[in-house]
């Protein structure tokens, strides 16, 4: 009889996708698990907005200007990009490949438009979660109560809410984010089920395979 070990089991790293109508709270999910996990990296997207107070270049965003982010899109340096409100965001592909080749988890706070282009770039490896508001009224309310956009610009995310939530089936997952707690306990159990998937355990057969042969 060999022994075996289980270590001998790695794990391919997933790409944890949050997507909402803006204001539902994808935001302070992601910050919420990225405090409680530290095996989950954020994905520092590139965008052409202007920072808003408080963020960090390199850490909340790369800022760049337009000339530059069309330079990496046409170069094939972007996994996923999308205009938003008159402003470009995007993935960079290096990171992110070089994680969940080490086994790290990236999570990422995107919308629509970048979950269907990541599903063709890298399907296997992503698990996509939809955030959603428990109502029209509670969404206005948290919009307006960020502070950080006009009147103008919440209407406007307000008329696009009802076309982004549309998107909803295309998701592995929904949550309906009407406490936050609970809404936190999901997303951290469908990241602990996700990372238990018998394909993302690399090395798992010749384990199972070595541990009958010690029976």
């Amino acid at each position: 009889m060999t022994e075996t070990s289980s270590t001998s089991v790695r794990r391919r790293g997933l790409l944890l996708v949050l997507s909402s109508p803006s204001g539902a709270g994808k935001t302070t999910l992601s910050r919420r698990l990225l405090a409680s996990d530290t095996g989950i990296a954020m994905s520092v997207s590139v965008t052409t907005r202007a920072p808003r107070p408080g963020e960090v270049d390199g850490k909340d965003y790369h800022f760049v200007d337009t000339g530059r982010f069309h330079a990496m899109r046409d170069a094939g340096e972007l996994l996923e990009w999308a205009k938003v409100f008159d402003n470009f965001y995007g993935t960079p592909r290096g990171p992110v490949e070089a994680a969940i080749g080490a086994g790290r988890d990236v999570l990422f706070d995107i919308d629509w438009q970048g979950a269907q282009q990541l599903v063709e770039k890298l399907p296997h490896d992503l698990v996509r979660v939809f955030i959603l508001p428990p109502s029209a009224k509670d969404l206005a309310a948290r919009l307006s109560a960020r502070g950080q956009d006009s009147a103008e610009v919440v209407a406007r995310r307000m008329a696009a809410a009802a076309a982004e939530i549309s998107h909803w089936p295309e998701y592995d997952y929904v949550i309906i984010n009407g406490d936050l707690d609970q809404s936190s306990l999901d997303l951290t159990a469908i990241l602990t089920a996700e990372r238990l998937k018998r394909e993302r355990q690399l090395g798992l057969m010749d384990f199972v395979r070595g541990l009958q042969a010690a029976l």
